[in-house]
């Protein structure tokens, strides 16, 4: 049942403004009147709201609670905001942080830029790690254990016109982000998108976090964008010096 819950929890992430019993049932496949005792316990407990007028039901704030408890803990925000801030300032694009969870990414902070059109990111969602160049770094300077996993197991969707979907090729790949210290996604996440990150990583090598520079590829060449790598790594050793462990 546990499990059952957090599918739940999970699947109302996707639906910020609501969505009915009935809906959340056939999309999680769980019968009606499971699904409605687990949101009347986890309504109980604050994780789950509904609205009596609409009869929908969306995340509670306790997640939210919890969310800037560990944002705290990890130190993400009263640290990382102030260098993120500062690259942005340098590059004029978005500064992204993410950290690894799983066989996916969950983007922590999102800095705009001075661009008018510019890519956005959503703290707390998740993404994929095999075609963002964050999600290639978390992976590249993982312990050795979790690299070797998730460059086997991590599913390869092809999701834009770059994306890496053959299994050696993208073995590859991260040999040569971890060979070069840096990643670039050109255009393998959605169409039109280009980014390069790189890890924060403690004394050990291992991965702590992953910063990138994302820009529409109208306005930004891979090669400017690796122009950026030395304001990144600038970036990644001051926070690999602040963030907690």
């Amino acid at each position: 049942m546990v499990s059952k819950a957090l599918r739940l929890l999970s699947m109302l992430g996707d639906y910020p403004d609501g969505v009915a019993l009935s809906d959340l049932s056939r999309a999680t496949g769980f019968p009606v009147s499971t699904t409605h005792r687990l949101l009347s316990s986890l309504q109980e407990q604050g994780f789950v709201r509904s609205d009596p007028a609409s009869k929908r039901y969306a995340l509670g704030l306790r997640l939210f609670e919890l969310g800037q408890q560990v944002s705290h803990a990890r130190g993400f925000a009263g640290v990382a905001l102030p260098v993120m801030h500062e690259v942005s300032e340098r590059t004029g694009e978005p500064t992204l942080m993410a950290v690894l969870d799983g066989h996916h990414q969950v983007y922590v902070h999102a800095v705009r830029g001075r661009q008018q059109v510019q890519i956005r990111g959503e703290p707390g969602r998740r993404g994929p790690v095999h075609c963002t160049s964050m999600g290639k770094c978390l992976i590249a300077f993982a312990p050795a254990e979790v690299r070797a996993r998730l460059v086997a197991e991590v599913e390869l969707a092809g999701l834009a016109p770059g994306t890496i979907t053959d299994r050696a090729a993208f073995e590859a790949e991260i040999d040569r982000v971890r060979e070069r210290g840096f990643a670039i996604a050109d255009e393998e996440h959605e169409p039109g998108i280009r980014a390069v990150g790189v890890p924060v990583t403690g004394p050990d090598g291992i991965a702590i976090a992953a910063v990138s520079t994302a820009a529409p590829a109208y306005r930004m060449s891979v090669g400017e964008l690796e122009e950026f790598v030395p304001v990144l790594r600038e970036a990644a050793r001051e926070l690999a010096a602040l963030l907690p462990r």
